[in-house]
């Protein structure tokens, strides 16, 4: 069974059990509520948002992470000008406990 998520902006395909990085949310510990659009289970293939508002993903907060380095440079030719900036992006670990159908 596995369901597709909306989370942080995006949509994933999560299973029980399986680790994501989405954007920041909660602390440590916290448990969300993940929306599902949706829920494969074996042939059956849920996508009614009538039953889907009856299906819960859950998911516990594992720890808080950073993305990758994202290295910005501006710079203009003959007069100069050159300007660096980084930038990373807070997210955060969730571990999916649940697909209740």
């Amino acid at each position: 069974m596995y369901a597709i998520v909306r989370a942080g902006g995006r949509q994933e395909k999560v299973s029980v059990g399986d680790l994501l990085l989405i954007d920041k949310v909660g602390q440590a510990g916290d448990s969300i509520d993940l929306t599902p659009l949706l829920v494969v289970d074996g042939s059956t293939v849920t996508s009614d948002a009538t039953k889907l508002a009856k299906v819960s993903v859950k998911a516990e907060v594992v720890k808080a992470a950073k993305g990758p380095k994202i290295v910005i440079m501006k710079y203009k030719n003959k007069t100069g000008y050159r300007k660096r900036q980084g930038h990373r992006q807070h997210l955060t670990q969730i571990k999916i406990t649940s697909i209740d159908a």
